[in-house]
């Protein structure tokens, strides 16, 4: 029996990953070491066999034969499969085992090696994220489902002035702030929350919730402090401009009037400039004061011993009648259907400037003879709802989205003819900001428009019974 025969080949150590290593190369591997154990399989079972034929000789019975050398094989099997189930350890320090377990051994080790690169490189991703998410400018915290931190970066601990040891605290108990408390319990809000930084009151900041995982909560928060002062310069602006003009417009109106009084011939051409230019010196004071009202609603909060239990049959009674002078020669059927015992703790002022804004153009934009109609009634969630529904020109869907922005008009040229400023809607989204109620607008072209404000129903109140007020 020659040297390769009688001395099993020695398992081979296991290699660490060479990257420039083509596939077939391993495969070989492989399948050499494959052989080797086969052999070596083969040489116990000769050698066995072998054993088997001396105890016949010595015997001469074959059944005693057979069974010494399957005894014999079986327990050096059963020896070393111990050898391998007693783990990875041995095989570490270099203990051979021969044959079949051996080849389950080296299967063994290539798995473990295997999975062991696959940990190391997912534990190199993880370092990667966690530095990623560790270097983003926003602050990000992980919360549970009891508002316990789990986990927060480097931006959350400056942001929001929290600590690395504040992991597992709940993070209402560490901002106070009765604005943060009461967005983190509004969990169906979907909206965003702006606040002065809890480490820093010079810096503004704006947060943001979103679902991370199965049963957690993505924090985030951008610090928004140079946008904030770039709208503050561009308010004070618009503001101070507004406030100048003010002064020279009245001048202006007050001496075209006179002039206007003064002219003995109401057809002639002077008459006409004249008329013109009064025209257009009243369409800029409404734009100045338009200016001023929603700069005052923009750089201010509002203060809560404005707000005040409305009679809102009693408001929207009074708008309706302005819409229904509005209307004049053109007719409109102005409907409402006024729950009276319903009332609102809100503005007074400002809710009139909104709802106004919203009936007043209805009436604009409705052709003569159309129907608007008036709602204001409690909903099946307890929220008080104001409703504007008309059978108008209608608006297409790609312009909702952009209606209460400023100075934006769908039609330039029937806006002006119908006297609009362009800043109605954008006041009327401030207003209901400040109320904490949303503005949900759904409209077709030629079918109509509805407008639709709802409070929340801590700012109901009943104080009679339901009466439908229907009025014409």
């Amino acid at each position: 029996m020659s040297q390769s025969q009688s001395q099993p080949s020695a398992p081979l150590k296991p290699l660490e990953p060479n990257k420039t290593a083509v596939p077939s190369s391993h495969r070989r591997r492989s399948l050499r070491l494959s052989a080797a154990r086969w052999r070596q399989e083969l040489v116990l079972l000769a050698l066995f066999a072998l054993l088997g034929a001396i105890v016949y000789g010595v015997l001469a019975h074959l059944g005693w034969a057979l069974a010494v050398a399957l005894a014999g094989y079986n327990f050096s099997l059963v020896y070393r499969l111990m050898r391998v189930a007693r783990g990875a350890r041995k095989h570490q320090r270099g203990a051979i085992v021969y044959g079949l377990p051996g080849l389950i051994a080296d299967r063994q080790r290539r798995i473990r090696h295997a999975w062991g690169r696959r940990q190391r490189k997912l534990v190199a991703l993880l370092k990667r994220y966690h530095h990623s998410a560790m270097s983003v400018p926003d602050a990000m915290v992980v919360l549970t489902p009891l508002r316990e931190i789990e986990w927060l970066n480097d931006a959350a601990c400056e942001l929001l002035n929290l600590n690395r040891s504040d992991v597992g605290l709940r993070i209402d108990n560490l901002i106070r702030d009765p604005s943060f408390v009461h967005w983190l319990n509004d969990a169906d809000s979907g909206r965003g929350l702006e606040l002065q930084s809890p480490g820093d009151e010079q810096r503004a900041l704006n947060l943001r919730r979103e679902p991370y995982g199965e049963d957690r909560d993505l924090l985030i928060g951008r610090d928004v402090t140079a946008l904030y002062r770039l709208q503050g310069v561009r308010q004070d602006f618009v503001a101070n401009v507004s406030h100048e003009l003010r002064t020279p417009l009245t001048v202006l109106a007050g001496y075209l009037e006179t002039l206007l009084d003064s002219e003995e011939d109401p057809h002639g051409e002077m008459f006409r400039i004249l008329t013109n230019m009064h025209q257009q010196s009243e369409r800029m004071r409404r734009i100045v004061e338009d200016l001023l009202l929603l700069s005052r609603l923009e750089t201010t909060r509002p203060d809560e011993e404005y707000f005040e239990a409305i009679d809102m049959a009693s408001l929207l009674g009074t708008i309706a009648h302005d819409a229904q002078l509005l209307s004049g020669s053109e007719q409109h059927q102005i409907v409402m259907a006024v729950d009276s015992g319903l009332w609102l703790v809100g503005i007074m002022r400002e809710l009139h400037s909104a709802f106004s804004n919203l009936i007043f153009n209805a009436v604009k934009y409705t052709p003569g003879g159309g129907m608007i109609t008036i709602r204001w009634f409690e909903s099946a969630q307890g929220s008080p709802v104001f409703e504007v529904q008309d059978t108008g020109i209608g608006i297409e869907p790609r312009h909702i989205p952009r209606l209460t922005e400023r100075f934006y008009r769908i039609d330039v040229a029937r806006s002006r003819t119908r006297g609009g400023t362009g800043l109605g809607l954008a006041i009327v989204k401030h207003v209901i900001l400040r109320h904490d109620a949303y503005l949900h607008i759904t409209s077709q072209p030629q079918q109509g428009s509805v407008f639709q404000v709802t409070f929340p129903a801590v700012r109901a109140e009943r104080h009679r019974p339901l009466v439908a007020m229907p009025r014409n």
